[in-house]
């Protein structure tokens, strides 16, 4: 765990973080104290080891806890352990957004003060409008953010199943594209004549089909466009085969320059939907070839970079920013992080990510604290924290809650 500038307000936030990946933080005038991970809190024993974790943190402050942050989902057992605890401590429970958390984790690490564009990249996180976000372009400053834009929205066929069946988003990507008639041909041999028409009716009536802007989700389709894990038999595996895809072609000596000229694309990168539909449509449509699977791999790794970093370098200079920070899981991948970082420094901006912090979920307290010890420093700012008021996903909750007795 960084130790970030401590707390402005120096009255300590506890952040009981996200739902995968879950670690809790104490953020006071001594700098950030992390939990050891807990893990996912599906189930009964990291739930029980997350309040034991706050509540030994809560006890360890030099002084009363200020406030409790926790994510903006009402139904995850983070946010009613947070609700619970601020009950019993009579202090505030405050809601921070997915993403917001992740780039202000990037802010504490750094210590920065100052207005920054932010990229939050990840599988998905509640939006504040109620749906799932992931491919989020932000301005974030100490005192407050804003939602400059996102990614394409694609359909998640059959709702929250569809992260773990990358066919599915290869099946929303066609639809998306205009193509839905060719959803059973071409899955039909690997899923079932069936299921491929079961999805395509859902897709087409909107039936269960809730939206999501999630870079992970366009991973996962882009996977399965080139034959790579349909199914997923553990998290991010399609993503991480894509990479190791790119990684081989790039690794035998291919230089970057010769895959974007061998296909170009050009993606409008001026607006707030940054539409990258055009990149599936090559990958689907790429001509047959020895090398086909590591050159496609490789080429939508570096096309979505470039375009993700020339759409954060005008958010930058519409606003007048000169720092873009890169948070969420998916700098994990160690080409795109390579990738838009090289592209933005070619913009004249400075990037920050994180060093010490995780860029993923198990990284989000910090970030959840920071936001919040922000706004406590802030004059007239209210307490009273809400929960935004949006449908439960319910496919993403234990079976019900665990007991901690």
């Amino acid at each position: 765990m960084p130790n970030p500038v401590p707390s402005p307000s120096f009255r300590p936030v506890l952040a009981v973080g996200a739902w995968l990946k879950n670690t809790a933080c104490l953020l006071d005038m001594a700098g950030a104290h992390g939990s050891v991970l807990h893990g996912d809190l599906r189930d009964a024993q990291a739930c029980c080891a997350l309040e034991a974790s706050v509540r030994d943190l809560a006890a360890r402050s030099s002084q009363p806890i200020a406030a409790i942050a926790h994510d903006l989902h009402p139904d995850f057992y983070s946010t009613r352990l947070a609700l619970a605890l601020a009950g019993e401590w009579q202090v505030s429970a405050i809601g921070v957004q997915h993403h917001h958390a992740h780039i202000g984790a990037v802010m504490a690490e750094h210590g920065l003060n100052e207005p920054v564009i932010g990229l939050a990249l990840d599988g998905v996180g509640l939006g504040t409008d109620g749906t799932a976000w992931g491919g989020e372009l932000l301005w974030v400053a100490p005192g407050g953010w804003k939602r400059l834009g996102h990614l394409w929205p694609l359909g998640l066929p059959g709702g929250d199943a569809a992260a773990r069946m990358p066919w599915r988003m290869l099946a929303s990507v066609l639809h998306a594209l205009g193509r839905s008639t060719e959803i059973e041909p071409r899955l039909s041999a690997a899923v079932g004549a069936g299921p491929a028409r079961m999805i395509q009716r859902l897709l087409e009536t909107g039936l269960n089909c809730p939206a999501t802007t999630s870079v992970g989700r366009w991973f996962d389709a882009a996977a399965a466009a080139l034959g790579l894990h349909l199914l997923e038999q553990t998290e991010a595996e399609a993503a991480i085969a894509l990479e190791q895809q790119a990684a081989r072609w790039l690794d035998a000596g291919q230089a970057a320059d010769a895959v974007m000229t061998r296909h170009e694309s050009v993606l409008k990168t001026d607006t707030s939907v940054l539409d990258i539909r055009p990149l599936l449509c090559a990958l689907l449509d790429w001509p047959e070839a020895a090398d086909k699977v590591g050159a496609a791999a490789a080429w939508f790794h570096l096309a979505l970079a470039y375009a993700l970093a020339d759409w954060a370098a005008h958010a930058a200079r519409q606003a007048g920013c000169r720092v873009i920070c890169l948070g969420g899981g998916c700098f994990m991948n160690a080409i795109l992080t390579r990738e838009v970082t090289r592209r933005l420094q070619s913009h004249g901006l400075r990037v920050c990510r994180p060093q010490t912090n995780s860029c993923g979920d198990a990284g989000l307290a910090l970030g959840q604290a920071w936001v919040v010890a922000q706004q406590l420093h802030i004059p007239g700012f209210s307490l009273a924290g809400e929960i935004a008021s949006v449908e439960p996903l319910t496919s993403l909750l234990p079976s019900e809650s665990p007991s901690c007795a």
